[in-house]
C-alpha cells in the first residue's frame, strides 16, 4: 500500500529542491564582479588561444572542434581556479573522449543513438580518471558528425588542448593575483 504522506513529502522535497534556492536568492542577489584586468587577461588570452587553434581547425577541416575550444576557453581563462579548468581535465578530458568516442564511431556508425551512447560514455570515463570536462561532451558529437579518422587524436584534440593550456599558462600568470593551473595532475 502507497503511504501518501510519504509520497507527498518526497514531492515537497523535490520542488523545495528546484525552487527553493531561487527564493533565498532573487535576481537582485549579490554578485562578484570581474576586476577589469582580469577581464583584459581573460580576453587577450583566450584571443591568442582561440586564434592558434583556429589555425588547427582549418588544418584538419574541422571546423566544429572549435566549439569544444571555446568553451573550454570560457573555462581556462574566466574561470581558471575552476577544477574543471585544470591542464589534467582540459588535456585529458579531450584526449580521453576522442579516443572513446572514435572507438564507439568505429563500431557502431554514428546514428543518433550512437551518439548517446558516444556523449554518456565520454561522461563516464571522465568521471572514473577524474578529468571531467564539460566541453568534452562536445567532442564527443564532433567526433560523430565529422567521421574523422584517427589522426583526430592527436591533431586538433591533443594538439589544440595543449595550446590552449600553454596559452592559459602565460597568460592567466601574467596578472599578479591568477595563478594558473591550480595543481597539474
Amino acid at each position: 500500500m502507497i503511504n501518501v504522506k510519504k509520497v507527498l513529502l518526497k514531492w515537497e522535497s523535490y520542488w523545495f529542491k528546484v525552487l527553493g534556492r531561487w527564493r533565498s536568492c532573487p535576481l537582485a542577489c549579490p554578485v562578484e564582479r570581474t576586476p577589469h584586468r582580469h577581464v583584459f587577461w581573460s580576453w587577450f588570452g583566450s584571443f591568442l588561444a582561440i586564434t592558434a587553434t583556429s589555425y588547427l581547425a582549418i588544418k584538419t577541416n574541422s571546423p566544429l572542434f572549435m566549439a569544444p575550444f571555446g568553451a573550454t576557453s570560457v573555462l581556462i581563462f574566466g574561470v581558471p581556479d575552476s577544477p574543471l579548468a585544470q591542464p589534467r581535465n582540459v588535456i585529458g578530458g579531450n584526449c580521453l573522449v576522442a579516443l572513446v568516442s572514435l572507438i564507439i564511431l568505429q563500431l557502431l556508425g554514428s546514428s543518433p543513438w550512437a551518439m548517446g551512447v558516444a556523449v554518456s560514455s565520454a561522461i563516464a570515463i571522465m568521471q572514473i580518471t577524474r578529468t571531467l570536462h564539460p566541453p568534452s561532451g562536445a567532442v564527443a558529437l564532433v567526433v560523430m558528425m565529422t567521421k574523422p579518422d584517427w589522426q583526430f587524436l592527436l591533431t586538433p584534440a591533443f594538439e589544440g588542448s595543449m595550446i590552449l593550456v600553454l596559452c592559459a599558462v602565460i597568460f592567466n600568470n601574467l596578472a599578479e593575483e591568477r595563478t594558473y593551473p591550480k595543481h597539474w595532475l
